[in-house]
């Protein structure tokens, strides 16, 4: 029997990807862990690997294929003996899914429902049909658009049909058997089925695409589609602001003794036959090891919000924002506070590298307990960033600049840092966020104690 192969779900908020490359072409013969293709998701290009042996039957996605939605069917292998005419009707519905799926943008609401989100997929004959789910009013039905054509065609309720591809979406077979167990015919359509201009850009919504167009001249702009990255970044910047009661908390620090002892740690690195040092401390490295301490002497802050309860995390897990090519990533050092500051470095240097590459695996960027973002290589002297669920801080950091400061009544001049704190109200309150900056401070202007 032929074999499906899906779109994967690479990270657990996957919704779509790009599918960057096929490894494989019609013809070859694959086995188990080989690489077949390459998904672009949000964060990262990442290898597929086939997980079954076989003869490439049908590559129903095209290379450079954007927005595939998870679970799609994006191939077709054969088993030993059989060839293409096992594939079947039902995987050849899903090149005209496939491309109904950029034209329903631009279709009337009313046959919305036409793009479906997944193509079919290949349904044993003999496979007993699952119960039909009750549709409620206005419940969208996912069928291809051939399944669609059959029912209407014979007058079938479509959505009275039980669904047998993945993930129950109805198919040409599903329809067929309906028609042979004389499922319930369709009500005819009412006659508000076509919303109306209220429904389909309410109220409150803001200026739409078009509006938004007119108020330039006409070849004064060029129009850049956005990508996966950009469209995850604004919707879960977005939430974060709406849901996310945000807090803000800023005190200036000392950096004078820690590039005092940057330098000399740095000057004694170890050299290897080139010469070149076992590692380079940078400030960002010297910060993130303060955060993940601070953490660990304040623990009531390294905590997640959840409805049901607090999250109170047991290890620190620092996120490290590092912008990339169209928008920026956060790799988390995992245990920042147990870990030398050459660790950090050196990690933090492979965790960057590999994020501008688009190469990093999801576990290098998902989760954490915190986030630091620092512009002060921009020069930037203070800002405030926004929280990065499920994390209830972020650090923001400044330049460290030299200016005049009062010690002892006397007017000197100190490299001084402003950092401030991101909290989630509802974890963080304002004294516990004013003891967690309170203790990053000590670090900063006392980092001896970082290296005991």
């Amino acid at each position: 029997m032929p074999i499906n192969i899906l779109m994967p779900a690479l990270s657990p908020t996957m919704e779509e990807g790009n599918l960057a490359k096929w490894n494989v072409k019609v013809g070859d013969k694959v086995k188990s862990g080989d690489v077949i293709a390459e998904i672009e998701t949000d964060k990262a290009t990442m290898e597929v690997e086939s997980i079954d042996e076989g003869t490439v039957g049908q590559l129903l996605v095209p290379e450079g294929a954007q927005g595939v939605k998870v679970n799609a069917l994006i191939a077709v292998l054969l088993a030993d003996g059989e060839d293409a005419s096992a594939i079947g009707a039902a995987p050849a519905e899903a090149a005209p899914a496939q491309e109904a799926a950029p034209a329903a943008a631009a279709a009337p609401a009313a046959s919305a429902p036409a793009a479906a989100p997944a193509p079919a997929a290949v349904a044993p004959a003999a496979a007993p049909a699952p119960a039909a789910p009750a549709a409620s009013s206005g419940e969208r039905v996912f069928a291809s658009p051939l399944a669609r054509r059959i029912a209407k065609e014979a007058g079938i309720d479509i959505a009275k049909v039980a669904g047998s591809g993945p993930p129950g979406r109805i198919v040409q077979a599903d329809v067929e058997a309906a028609k042979k167990g004389g499922a319930a015919k369709a009500a005819p359509a009412p006659a508000a089925a076509t919303p109306t201009p209220a429904a389909a850009a309410p109220a409150h919504a803001g200026p739409t695409d078009a509006q938004t167009l007119k108020l330039f001249a006409e070849g004064s702009y060029e129009l850049v589609p956005h990508d996966n990255m950009r469209k995850t970044i604004a919707r879960r910047l977005t939430e974060s602001k709406q849901n996310v009661p945000h807090f803000y908390v800023t005190v200036d620090t000392d950096l004078d003794a820690l590039l005092a002892l940057r330098e000399q740690i740095n000057g004694s690195a170890p050299k290897d036959a080139d010469g070149k040092p076992a590692y380079k401390i940078s400030v960002n490295d010297m910060v993130i090891k303060a955060m993940a301490l601070a953490l660990k002497k304040v623990p009531g802050a390294n905590a997640s919000w959840t409805d049901g309860g607090m999250l109170v995390h047991k290890v620190v897990d620092v996120g490290v924002a590092v912008s990339i090519p169209g928008g920026l990533i956060t790799p988390v050092v995992r245990n920042a506070d147990a870990k030398s500051l050459s660790t950090i470095s050196n990690e933090m240097k492979d965790l960057a590298k590999r994020a501008r590459d688009r190469k990093l695996k999801p576990e290098e960027y998902q989760g954490g307990t915190t986030s630091v973002s620092n512009l002060g290589m921009f020069g930037v002297k203070d800002f405030a960033a926004i929280i990065n669920p499920p994390h209830a801080t972020i650090l923001a950091v400044g330049a460290g600049i030299q200016q005049p400061v009062v010690r002892g009544g006397e007017i000197k001049i100190a490299t001084i840092m402003s950092v401030t704190l991101s909290t989630d109200h509802r974890v963080v309150d304002g004294a516990l966020g004013a003891e967690l900056l309170q203790a990053f401070k000590g670090y900063i202007e006392k980092p001896m104690a970082m290296l005991v």
